[in-house]
């Protein structure tokens, strides 16, 4: 990977004679306007695909979250009178025709309202303020054990390719995108709650709570990580422009972390929407064998219980984080990468 040549605007000032013809503001404006426009395009053209995917993601949970079954299968007793059904049919709304339900439930959405619960009563957003919280203070700490093992761990198979550390790195990476969450947060509780007695076994408290679910989660991202990197990294080693510097004296210490380190983390940040969307769904077998009070059990509680308002919630807000999500990992890509700030489309 090269890093791309000088703009135009370094050229043309490179083949002016006279500086004064050319003058300082235009070199400005012709430089930095250049990337502005570029990157913001960039972004606004990644700004209406979020807007298009909330969009057809609220279709897709209102079909889906209907397809589940009507939910008076578990709010009416089978014996209970035509009437009764009738007069619950009628308070939920079940009786207009789909598109109608669709639309109050948009015309719900823009005003902020995101339904009550059938079974419970209490509004969504009540339900998935306190869940929300617990299951972003989950990811994050996920985050920063990928952040902590991960990278390091690409780095240091990278530098040391073919050798042992390289051959372990490669193991424990394989390992992590195969074992199976919920075996691995069952051995962890196993090992250090159980017989160890060093960590709480469930349930949300202090910090020594976040360690086992957070560890869990962060195995698979440590895995694609490390792997990811360590393939960047050996590629960059290789090229010329690290070979040139290298021969110019430059520190190998330099060389690694400014220019080889710089240019293979762009794939890991190109990833990581997709990475941070598979953190959200393990979230939810993370939760259940943890006891974790977060979004993923209020969403398996909500499809045993055929709450659909509940689970359209608990759907639309995930699809709002990982859009999100996805939306600052391009905007962090498009400085990060030289590509997309001196490329002309």
């Amino acid at each position: 990977m090269r890093w791309p040549g000088p703009s135009k605007g370094l050229i043309a000032l490179r083949g002016q004679k006279n500086s004064r013809e050319f003058g300082l503001h235009k070199f400005v404006d012709e430089y930095f306007g250049e990337r502005i426009d570029t990157v913001g395009r960039f972004l606004l053209g990644r700004l209406l695909q979020a807007i298009l995917a909330l969009f057809f993601l609220s279709i897709l949970i209102f079909v889906l979250g209907r397809t589940l079954g009507s939910p008076l299968d578990t709010l009416i007793a089978v014996d209970a009178p035509p009437e009764v059904e009738e007069r619950l049919i009628k308070h939920l709304g079940l009786d207009k025709p789909w598109h109608v339900q669709y639309a109050t439930y948009m015309g719900q959405l823009f005003q902020g309202d995101l339904g009550f619960s059938i079974r419970s009563h209490v509004p969504v957003a009540e339900l998935l303020a306190g869940r929300l919280l617990a299951s972003i203070k989950l990811a994050l700490v996920a985050i920063g054990f990928t952040l902590i093992l991960g990278f390091p761990t690409g780095v240091i198979a990278a530098l040391n390719r073919g050798k042992s550390l390289d051959t372990m790195a490669k193991i424990l990476a394989l390992l992590g995108q195969s074992l199976p969450s919920f075996w691995v947060g069952i051995l962890l509780i196993q090992l250090f709650a159980v017989r160890l007695e060093l960590l709480p076994v469930s349930g949300i408290g202090g910090p020594a709570h976040y360690i086992l679910p957070g560890f869990t989660m962060s195995l698979f991202l440590v895995a694609g990580v490390s792997r990811l990197l360590r393939t960047g990294m050996i590629e960059v080693l290789d090229s010329e422009f690290v070979r040139f510097a290298r021969s110019k004296g430059v520190p190998e210490r330099f060389i690694i972390w400014k220019h080889a380190l710089r240019n293979a983390i762009v794939p890991v940040l190109g990833f990581g929407g997709v990475y941070f969307s598979i953190l959200i769904t393990m979230s939810i077998v993370v939760e259940v064998v943890f006891a974790w009070p977060g979004i993923g059990r209020l969403a398996l509680n909500a499809i045993s219980l055929k709450d659909f308002p509940v689970l359209q919630g608990v759907i639309l807000v995930t699809g709002v984080v990982v859009i999100g999500v996805n939306f600052l990992v391009d905007f962090l890509y498009a400085f990060v990468d030289p590509r997309i700030r001196f490329s002309k489309v």
